[in-house]
Formats: C-alpha cells, sequence, structure tokens
C-alpha cells in the first residue's frame, strides 16, 4: 500500500456497486508513524429509508471498530455508541444497517496488531468481538466522542491516530517479518501451497503455523485461501459488470484442484455459486 493513499480496490465487499449507493464510505492513511503497522482507517455514514444488510469476506485482519447506531448530533456516549476489537473473522461477516448511524474502523495490517496488545497471541481474538475496555483498559466515553461525535473525517482520523499513537506499539521483528510473509502471500500467485511459502521464506512449515498464529491470528493456509476466495469474488464482480470469466483457468490460476473445488469454496465462503453471483444472485 502506498504510504499516501489508502487501498482504493473493493476486495472482501459483497456487491461493492450495491453497497455504495447506501452508505458513504471512505478510506484514510494514518499517521506516519502507525502506517507501518495499518492499512486504513475506514469510516460509514448512512441514513436509510428501509434497512439493508451488507455482506464482507473478511481480510485476514484485525480491526478496532467505533460504531453508533441511531440519531446523529450529539456527542456519542456509551449509552448510544460503542468500540470493539474484532478479531479475524472466519466467515461471512453480514451487519444489518437501519435508520443512520456511523462506523469509524481501523485495519490493521495482517501481522500489525501485536504490537499494540503484546500480552496475548492474536489467535486470542480470532473469531471473537471483544469491548475495547477488555483489550486497552481505561477507554471510555471521552474515545467514542471523539471519534464518533466529530462532523469532518479530518477530526474524526485524528481522534484514531490520537488513539493509537497513544498506545506507543512496541518494536517487533516478528511482527514485521509476519506482515512481510502475509504480503508476499496477497501479491504473489504462485504462493498456492505453504510449502512454496516455507520454500520462499526459509521456515519450517512448523515454524510458520506458529508465526501465523501469534501475530497474525490464523494460519498462512487460511490466508491463502482467504486471498483466493477475494480475487475470485472480484473476477465475479467484473462477470457482472459485463466480463466473462473462465471459471476453470480460473481455478487453476488459484491453486484450485479443479473449477468444481473453487465453486465449492465460493459457494460455502459467499451463499451462492461463483455463476449466479455473476449474474446478481443476491447473497441472503
Amino acid at each position: 500500500m502506498s504510504d499516501s493513499a489508502p487501498r482504493r480496490d473493493t476486495r472482501g465487499i459483497v456487491d461493492p456497486a450495491e453497497l455504495l449507493t447506501h452508505v458513504r464510505f471512505r478510506r484514510h492513511v494514518p499517521a506516519p508513524e502507525l502506517r507501518p503497522y495499518l492499512e486504513h482507517y475506514w469510516l460509514i455514514d448512512w441514513e436509510l429509508p428501509e434497512p439493508y444488510a451488507t455482506h464482507v469476506v473478511p481480510h485476514p485482519s484485525v480491526n478496532i471498530v467505533f460504531q453508533r447506531y441511531g440519531a446523529i448530533g450529539a456527542p456519542a456516549t456509551e449509552a448510544d455508541a460503542s468500540a470493539e476489537v474484532a478479531g479475524i473473522g472466519l466467515d461471512l461477516f453480514t451487519q444489518k444497517l437501519t435508520e443512520a448511524g456511523r462506523v469509524c474502523g481501523v485495519q490493521f495490517r495482517p501481522g500489525g496488531f501485536r504490537p499494540f496488545a503484546p500480552a496475548w497471541p492474536v489467535s486470542a481474538w480470532t473469531g471473537r468481538r471483544v469491548p475495547l475496555p477488555e483489550v486497552f483498559p481505561g477507554r471510555g466515553d471521552d474515545v467514542l466522542s471523539g471519534v464518533l461525535s466529530p462532523d469532518t473525517d479530518h477530526a474524526r482520523v485524528a481522534a484514531l491516530d490520537a488513539f493509537l499513537l497513544a498506545r506507543d506499539p512496541a518494536p517487533d521483528p516478528a511482527a514485521d517479518r509476519a506482515m512481510e510473509l502475509v504480503e508476499l502471500i496477497r501479491g504473489d500467485r504462485t504462493i498456492r501451497k505453504v510449502s512454496r511459502l516455507s520454500a520462499a521464506s526459509g521456515l519450517s512449515a512448523r515454524s510458520l503455523q506458529r508465526l501465523f498464529s501469534t501475530h497474525v491470528g490464523v494460519g498462512p493456509k487460511w490466508v491463502i485461501l482467504r486471498y483466493r476466495i477475494h480475487e475470485a469474488l472480484e473476477r465475479a464482480e467484473a462477470a457482472e459488470a459485463g466480463g466473462t470469466p473462465d471459471w476453470a483457468a480460473l481455478a487453476a490460476e488459484l491453486g484450485y484442484s479443479d473449477q468444481a473445488h473453487l465453486v465449492r469454496d465460493f459457494t460455502a465462503t459467499i451463499g451462492v455459486p461463483p455463476t449466479a453471483y455473476a449474474r446478481g444472485v443476491s447473497v441472503s
């Protein structure tokens, strides 16, 4: 990711075009000192005449999520707002949005959260959503209001920066190594198996498993499979926009044994087969 601009892709978001008709979604870069650890901040605001459900195939990233549902305007308090640490989601994440609301999120780089909470392996948060004070004690109304109440993105980003900089992340060479290896998986399509990652990194499969469990939160095989699904989802989005992907060729390109294997993984994760998704079949 560039240090001067956040990612612009929509990988992981199911039907991003539809999402953007219902909400205001933005990404922002954090303070320079935080960029080695964070992907970006993500901000969402909405006012809806009727409920809308959003679906996301989570990245192998921990998020901190500040959220407020209902009328926006007065200072946010613990009575109407909350904050939590969201560990890596193992399944499709679905959130029903109603009326008005606001979410301000921090997406860490895979491997980037451990320096902020070094007392626990990142796998301790996987599949869990934990109230922020349980991970970072002593954070209450002041943080909620500082992040959620401002009208401008600049002020919200400044509040997020202040919160995270106060945590004074501890240097961790193992976390740096984990982030480097996940980035290798994300960017190198030839990394289709743990054995290939092992050869590329010089680490045994067992050492990779320990490193990823402690610093990423899931194993290297899971990360490889999740990025495969993100790629397949993006190709299905392109097909819906008028492209015609060769699913058998894509399965081979992503390292699946055959097209049926890709279809099974896609269907199990998204809820519909890739061809049906490309035709615009809704995810329930």
